[in-house]
Formats: structure tokens, C-alpha cells, sequence
């Protein structure tokens, strides 16, 4: 399976992408696992978290029916390295051209963070594969359905910042995807067990059935 085939998969199973801001590699292992365990498929570690290539690396190897990849990806250079790493996604918190085609011809998934439609225009020309709507605190789903009356039913997009369990509904009424979920599924010194707590409740509020 390529790699654009599995991320359609993990998006048809569960749209929502795990952002472990400040995650140790030591960790990785353990806080992937309890992710996983619930069939959480699509995680990013932050460029800017400790060792984040290490840590990326680590998933890949331990964790291989979700999709690996990085967040706050902000050069053409950190693309490489990502890839280096054997990351699969690349997202980012603004739109660089240069950092979208590179991802791309690199074969991965590229979202770019936007916020509004001249940067969605713009960063699915140049190649992306959905959209990030980033700080989602600075819109609200208001600016989720005009986007939608404009762009093509099928673009994929994102909120991320600000989303929780509760917050969801409203999201997904106006047209969301998915979301990226961050600090309230995963804080640097949580457990797996924590970890593995909050991922059952947003699973459950997503798809109104626990996992199993």
C-alpha cells in the first residue's frame, strides 16, 4: 500500500491526527502503543519536542499500522530530515510552497497550516494533500463552512488548536474532517495509561462507539 492509499485508510477510519508536543524517544514506544491499542492511525511528533527525529524513528519501527510523521515542519530541510527519519506525513503551522512540493516529491502527505481561502488556494495547487486550519482558536466553524462553499467537496480540512472532546460537534456540523488533537490528548509526563484514557474519549465522541 502506497503511501497516499494509507492515508486515505487511517482517514476513512479515523480522522483525527495525535500531536505529542514534547514527546521523549524514550517514551515513544509506550505513548505510540496506547494510541495505537484504541486504532488511533495517524500520529506527528513536533519538530520542536526533544529528539523529534529520534522519536519519529521509533514509532515508524514500533508502530506500523499507523502513520508516522512530523509537526512544525518549517524548511525544505526539515522535510528531508523527516524523510531521513522514515516520517510519512509532514504538517506544518503555515504555507510554504517549497516545503509542499519538496514533501511531495519525496512521497509523503503534506498539510500545510492555513487560515484563509488565499492560503488554501495557494497550498493545494502547489500540491497538498489536505489542509490544516491553524490556530482554529483564531476562526471559528463559521469560517469551515465558507471555505467549503468554495473549495472542492472533496479537500480535506483540518482545525487544529483549541480542540477537545467536547468542541467537535459544532466543527464537524460546518463541514471539518477531522481534527489535529494536541495538549488535550497528550501533555509532556503523562502515562500511557493517560494518554490511553483521553484517545478512548475522543474516539468515542468521534464515533460514538468506544474502541475495543
Amino acid at each position: 500500500m502506497n503511501l497516499s492509499d494509507k492515508f486515505n485508510t487511517a482517514i476513512e477510519q479515523l480522522p483525527l491526527i495525535a500531536i505529542l508536543r514534547g514527546l521523549l524517544p524514550s517514551e515513544a514506544e509506550s505513548i505510540g502503543q496506547a494510541l495505537t491499542d484504541c486504532r488511533w492511525p495517524l500520529i506527528e511528533v513536533p519538530l520542536n519536542s526533544p529528539q523529534p527525529l529520534d522519536s519519529i524513528a521509533v514509532l515508524v519501527a514500533s508502530q506500523s499500522r499507523a502513520m508516522i510523521g512530523a509537526g512544525t515542519v518549517l524548511t525544505v530541510a526539515d522535510v528531508r530530515n523527516v524523510h531521513a527519519a522514515g516520517g510519512q506525513m509532514v504538517v506544518s503551522p503555515n504555507f510554504n510552497a517549497d516545503v509542499v512540493r519538496e514533501t511531495r516529491r519525496l512521497g509523503m502527505i503534506s498539510l500545510p497550516g492555513v487560515i484563509t481561502p488565499s492560503e488554501a488556494f495557494a497550498a493545494l495547487q502547489a500540491g497538498a494533500s489536505g489542509l490544516k486550519l491553524f490556530p482554529a482558536e483564531m476562526i471559528s466553524p463559521a469560517v469551515v463552512k465558507a471555505l467549503r462553499a468554495v473549495l472542492h467537496i472533496d479537500t480535506l480540512l483540518l482545525p487544529v488548536g483549541g480542540i477537545s472532546a467536547h468542541n467537535m460537534g459544532d466543527w464537524r456540523a460546518a463541514g471539518a474532517s477531522g481534527f489535529g488533537i494536541g495538549s488535550s490528548l497528550y501533555k509532556p509526563g503523562m502515562s500511557p495509561q493517560q494518554v490511553g484514557q483521553n484517545a478512548i474519549q475522543f474516539v468515542a465522541n468521534y464515533t460514538g462507539r468506544t474502541p475495543v
